[in-house]
C-alpha cells in the first residue's frame, strides 16, 4: 500500500495567504504535482464543495478540508503549517492544515488510515509534535509514528469501551452516531471528542461511526442499556428504528468536536427528562424501546401525535392557499366557477377570452385547490405515521380521504388520523411467522388497517363528526359583535404564548383547517385567518419597533435581531421574537401577549379577512379590508412596543439563579435544530 504522505507533500512556515480558497487549490495543486491526481480544477471543486457544506475548522488552531474525487488516483495527505494561520470557521487562524484527498472509490483500509488520522488530531501532543517538527521528514515520521499502530491497538480500545467495568454499573450509559458527508475526518474526529467529555462527565459512551471505513453497529444489549442516544450527523442515521423511543440529542457533526463536553450534558439531562425528544420509530420497536422507565403521559403522547400531523400538513395549506391567492389575483374570484372548463380546454396556445392572466389564474386555482384537496388526509395519515410509523401512512391516508367524503372535515381527519394509527400499531404487534413478516408493513397492514379504520369511520363516526362540523361552522359563521372580537383575543394570546409552539400551531392549525370551508356566503373562517396571521406578525414587528424607540435597553446582539425582525414580522413568521423572548421572556412574553390580542380582536371584530394561509403583508391581494388588517398590526405592534421599553426600564431583572439557569438552557437549545 502506498504512502499516504511524502516529504514533498509537506508545506512547513510559508504564507499561503488568508483565503482558505485559495490555501485549498494550492495544496490540491501540490497533490496533482506529486502525480496523485489528475485536475487541480475537479480536486478543487470537489474540496470546495465540501468545505461549503460545513467549515472544517476545528477549535485549537487546527483545519481538515478533506473530499472524495474522481480526480484523485491515490490516497493522499498534504500538511501545511502556513504562517500567518488561515481561517477556517473558528476563532482562531488555522497554522495546522491536514488535506485529505481520497479516490471516489478508496478501498477500506486506505480510509482507515485516513480516519486514524483524523482521530490522531484530538492529541494534544501529536499536534504540538507537528508544531514544532523542523522538517518535512520530521513531519512525514510523525504522520507514519501515528498510523503504523493504530490498526492493531483499534480492537483492544474498543473493545474496553464497549465492556461494563465493575464501578460502571453506577454510571449512566449513552449512544451516539456520528456521521459526516465524506466520512473521512469529522465522523471520527466527533466521536473520539464526544468520548472524551463522557469520561469527564462519568459517564459510559457507546459511538458507532458511520464513515467510509467499515462500519460495526452497536450491540442491541448496549442499546438497549442506553439512557439516551446522540446523532452528531450531517446526514441521515442508517438503520434509525434501532433507537426508537430513545430521549434524543441531535446537532450538526462539527458541534460533536467544538462542543462535545455540552451535548453530553444535554444527552445526561434529556434521559431524565419525559418531555425530551425522542426519535422516532415504528410501532413495535418504539414500544419495546419505551418499555420500563422510559414512559411518557397519555397527553404528551396526544400532543406529539397531533403536532406531526400538523407540520406535516402545513406545507400543503400554504402552498395551496398562497396559489389559490395568486389565482384570484390573476383571473379574479369568480375564478372559482370555471377554473377547470378553462384548463381543460384551453392552453398557452389558445387562451380563454380573459387573456393570459385568466389562463395562469385558473392554472394556479386549479392546482392550489389540489394541494389544499390534502389536508384531511395529510393530516390523518402523518398522525397515523407518528403512532405506527411508515405502516401507519397509508391506513391514515384513506381515514382520512373517507372523512372527506364523509364530510367530516378537520375533525374527522383527526379522529381518523388517530384511530389509524392505533390500529397499524396494533396489527404490527401481532407476532406472525417469519415468512409473513416481510408482507406485514406492504400488505397487511394498509389492507387490514384500512378495513378497520375506515370501515368505523363510514359506518360509526363519520356521520356524528359531520354533524359537529356542520354545526361548528354554522357557529362561527354566526360570530359577530362581542362573541367574535372574544374569539379574536383568543386567538391573538395564542399566537404569541410561545412564538410557534405548541399552542401557536393549534391556533394556526385550526385556522388553515377552516380555510378550505369559506366562502363569500361563508367568511368567518377566512375572518380567523386573518385574526391569526395578524396577531403572529405582531411579536416580531413590536420588538423591532421597540429596539429603535429605545436602543439602550437592548444588546447589540438584539439590536441586530430587531433589523431582522422587521422582515420577518412582516412575513408572518412569529419565530423572529424568538431571541429577544429567549433572553428575557418576562418581559417580553407579556408584552407581546398584549398587543396579539388586541389586534386579533380589532380583525375580527372589524370583518377584516385573509384568503392566504401565510404570507403577511405580502399577500396583500388575498386580505380582504387591507386598511383595517395594517391598522389592527400597527395598533397591536405600537401596544407591544411600548409596553416591552416600559417593562425594560421600570421592571428590573435581578441576576439570579434561575435567570443563569435560563440563560444556559437557551445557549443549550441554540444548538440543537428544532422540527417544524
Amino acid at each position: 500500500m502506498s504512502s499516504l504522505i511524502t516529504p514533498e507533500l509537506v508545506v512547513l512556515d510559508q504564507n499561503l495567504g488568508t483565503d482558505r480558497a485559495a490555501v485549498i487549490r494550492a495544496l490540491a495543486t501540490l497533490v496533482v504535482e506529486a502525480g496523485r491526481a489528475t485536475d487541480v480544477d475537479a480536486l478543487f471543486a470537489d474540496a470546495w464543495d465540501r468545505e461549503s457544506k460545513t467549515d472544517t475548522g476545528i477549535p485549537g488552531g487546527l483545519a481538515i478540508p478533506h473530499c472524495r474525487s474522481a480526480a484523485v488516483t491515490v490516497p493522499t495527505l498534504v500538511m501545511a503549517r502556513p504562517n500567518p494561520g488561515v481561517d477556517f470557521g473558528e476563532d482562531d487562524p488555522a497554522d495546522l492544515i491536514f488535506f485529505i484527498a481520497a479516490p471516489a472509490g478508496a478501498d477500506q483500509a486506505h480510509l482507515a488510515l485516513l480516519s486514524t488520522l483524523a482521530r490522531s488530531l484530538i492529541r494534544e501532543d501529536f499536534t504540538d509534535a507537528l508544531r514544532s517538527a523542523p522538517t518535512p521528514q520530521a513531519v512525514v515520521d510523525l504522520v507514519d509514528g501515528a498510523l503504523a499502530p493504530a490498526e492493531p491497538e483499534a480492537a483492544p480500545a474498543t473493545s474496553a469501551a464497549s465492556v461494563a467495568v465493575p464501578a460502571a454499573e453506577a454510571r449512566p450509559v449513552l449512544v451516539a452516531v456520528t456521521a459526516c458527508p465524506t466520512g473521512i475526518a469529522h465522523t471520527y474526529m466527533a466521536a473520539d471528542s464526544l468520548a472524551a467529555a463522557a469520561e469527564r462527565a462519568g459517564a459510559e459512551l457507546h459511538v458507532e461511526t458511520q464513515g467510509s471505513s467499515s462500519v460495526t453497529p452497536l450491540a442491541p444489549a448496549v442499546i438497549a442499556r442506553a439512557a439516551a442516544v446522540i446523532f452528531a450527523v450531517d446526514v441521515d442515521v442508517r438503520d434509525k428504528g434501532r433507537f426508537a423511543g430513545m430521549p434524543l440529542v441531535q446537532a450538526p457533526v462539527k458541534r460533536g468536536i467544538d462542543e462535545p463536553d455540552k451535548m453530553i450534558a444535554e444527552a445526561l439531562a434529556a434521559s431524565t427528562d419525559p418531555n425530551a425528544r425522542r426519535v422516532s420509530g415504528s410501532g413495535a420497536d418504539a414500544a419495546a424501546a419505551d418499555g420500563d422507565a422510559r414512559t411518557e403521559h397519555i397527553g404528551q403522547k396526544l400532543k406529539r401525535y397531533l403536532l406531526t400531523g400538523v407540520s406535516y400538513m402545513i406545507p400543503f395549506v400554504a402552498g395551496g392557499g398562497l396559489l389559490i391567492a395568486l389565482g384570484f389575483l390573476l383571473a379574479g374570484y369568480r375564478i372559482t366557477e370555471n377554473a377547470g372548463d378553462i384548463v381543460l380546454s384551453n392552453s398557452l396556445l389558445n387562451l380563454p377570452d380573459g387573456g393570459l392572466g385568466q389562463y395562469l389564474g385558473a392554472v394556479a386555482y386549479i392546482i392550489g385547490a389540489a394541494s389544499m384537496g390534502f389536508l384531511v388526509p395529510a393530516l390523518a395519515g402523518y398522525i397515523a405515521y407518528a403512532i405506527a410509523d411508515r405502516p401507519g401512512i397509508a391506513v391514515g391516508f384513506t381515514a382520512g380521504a373517507v372523512a372527506l367524503v364523509m364530510n367530516a372535515g378537520f375533525l374527522g381527519g383527526l379522529v381518523g388520523g388517530l384511530l389509524a394509527g392505533f390500529i397499524a400499531w396494533a396489527i404490527g404487534r401481532i407476532a406472525v411467522p417469519r415468512w409473513l413478516r416481510g408482507l406485514m408493513p406492504v400488505v397487511i397492514i394498509p389492507l387490514v388497517g384500512s378495513i378497520f379504520a375506515s370501515g368505523l369511520m363510514i359506518v360509526l363516526l363519520g356521520g356524528p363528526i359531520a354533524a359537529l362540523m356542520s354545526g361548528l361552522t354554522t357557529w362561527l359563521s354566526s360570530l359577530t359583535g362581542a362573541s367574535a372580537v372574544l374569539l379574536g383575543l383568543i386567538l391573538g394570546t395564542m399566537m404569541a404564548i410561545d412564538l410557534g409552539g405548541p399552542v401557536n400551531k393549534v391556533a394556526y392549525a385550526f385556522a388553515v383547517a377552516g380555510l378550505s370551508a369559506g366562502s363569500f356566503d361563508n367568511q368567518a373562517p377566512w375572518a380567523i385567518m386573518a385574526a391569526v396571521m395578524a396577531a403572529g406578525m405582531v411579536p416580531p414587528l413590536a420588538l423591532a419597533l421597540a429596539t429603535l424607540v429605545d436602543r439602550k435597553l437592548f444588546s447589540a446582539a438584539e439590536r441586530e435581531n430587531g433589523k431582522a425582525a422587521w422582515l420577518l414580522g412582516a412575513a408572518f413568521i412569529s419565530e423572529g421574537a424568538i431571541p429577544f423572548a429567549a433572553a428575557d421572556p418576562l418581559r417580553v412574553i407579556p408584552a407581546g401577549l398584549v398587543g396579539s390580542a388586541i389586534t386579533g380582536a380589532i380583525v375580527m371584530g372589524t370583518g377584516v379577512t385573509s384568503q392566504a394561509p401565510h404570507g403577511g403583508i405580502f399577500v396583500f391581494f388575498a386580505i380582504g379590508n387591507i386598511l383595517m388588517f395594517i391598522v389592527a398590526i400597527l395598533v397591536g405592534m405600537i401596544v407591544s412596543a411600548a409596553l416591552v421599553v416600559l417593562l425594560k426600564r421600570f421592571v428590573r431583572r435581578r441576576p439570579t439563579a434561575d435567570e443563569t439557569s435560563t440563560t444556559d438552557a437557551t445557549t443549550v437549545g441554540a444548538g440543537v435544530p428544532a422540527t417544524a
